[in-house]
């Protein structure tokens, strides 16, 4: 029997830890090496997975200074010994019939992917990715590389998609690419976000991939202590710097002029995170939309922006978006105001 390790960063989440654990230890596939890495969490994480380890043995506990989830995931990627990866954050919990299912169909894929269910206090709402099952041939796992990096064409009319096949979570990895090519995550504190760059190197080696068309996994969203409910002071340089790595990767590659139109949508597209973010700094008005100003005054994003296609967008986000591209941080600023406003319903 093939053995998948999963691997679980674990921070601060005593009050989600157990039911993440019960909804690993209790998959139907049991050839399973859980291994959580507790990254010197201050609460009583630590308790909680001792006690699972006394009940089951495929519990494998690592303890480590604090080095963040990309060090986190790391530290578990070396410890692992299984045929396939997968990751799950601590905070989050996925279907008992996830391994199974993936497992049914990574036979002939280097890949499988699948959907995911948002969770909030009071409503869950899936996020759609594709309509159906799908398999992608080698043709078309270029296409996904591609889409990794951006959206183009009409994939544009959504761009609330652009991350949708982004996430570490979510996905079953063939461990031999993973090990034999080195792959690791980069620390969020260099590049903002981890989970993009790690699946554009990955994606490079990957030949076919599978996606079904089921929520498995369930992604918390009422979790006050998450990383992405705080202001972020460094995040636009961040960013910037994990889109140089990836321009120089799609250089150093050779990947076609394709992906380096998707790669400035997705700077274009980035104006909405950035923007959002921005509304959590604390600093006054005036302040806030001059930060924006300088965001979109740069060469990066001037650049981006000098090719981006209007056509496919809705009309609101036509309109934002203009907006950005003549750096109009008034109207930028106010219809920011309105995405969060319809976030909070």
């Amino acid at each position: 029997m093939k053995t998948v390790s999963i691997i679980i960063p674990v921070y601060n989440v005593e009050n989600y830890l157990r039911q993440c654990l019960d909804s690993v230890i209790n998959q139907t596939y049991t050839q399973l090496e859980i291994i959580c890495v507790n990254d010197g969490s201050p609460d009583n994480s630590s308790e909680i997975l001792e006690a699972y380890a006394k009940k089951d043995g495929r519990v494998k506990i690592i303890n480590q200074e604090n080095q963040g989830l990309s060090g986190a995931r790391n530290k578990g990627i070396e410890a692992a010994t299984g045929d396939y990866i997968a990751f799950l954050d601590s905070d989050d919990w996925m279907d008992e019939e996830t391994v199974a299912a993936a497992l049914a169909k990574a036979e002939d894929a280097d890949t499988v992917m699948w959907g995911y269910v948002r969770e909030f206090a009071e409503k869950s709402i899936e996020k759609k990715i594709f309509n159906g099952d799908r398999s992608f041939d080698e043709s078309e796992t270029r296409d996904l590389h591609r889409r990794l990096a951006g959206l183009t064409g009409e994939e544009l009319s959504n761009p609330e998609n652009t991350d949708a096949l982004v996430t570490a979570w979510g996905k079953l990895y063939t461990a031999s690419i993973i090990k034999n090519n080195k792959l690791r995550f980069v620390d969020t504190k260099i590049i903002g976000t981890e989970d993009l760059l790690f699946n554009m190197y990955y994606f490079g080696f990957a030949k076919k991939c599978f996606f079904i068309d089921k929520p498995f996994n369930h992604y918390r969203k009422d979790n006050e202590s998450s990383l992405t409910r705080s202001y972020k002071a460094k995040l636009f340089s961040q960013w910037s710097e994990l889109y140089s790595r990836i321009r120089n990767y799609l250089n150093e590659n050779s990947l076609g002029e394709d992906f380096h139109k998707a790669l400035d949508n997705r700077i274009c597209l980035s104006m909405i995170g950035l923007g959002l973010n921005e509304l959590c700094n604390k600093a006054s008005h005036s302040q806030r939309m001059k930060n924006l100003k300088s965001i979109l005054s740069s060469e990066q994003y001037k650049s981006a922006f000098e090719n981006l296609e209007f056509s496919y967008f809705p009309i609101h986000w036509k309109m934002f978006f203009v907006f950005c591209k003549r750096r109009n941080t008034f109207f930028v600023y106010l219809l920011l105001n309105a995405m969060q406003m319809m976030i909070g319903k």
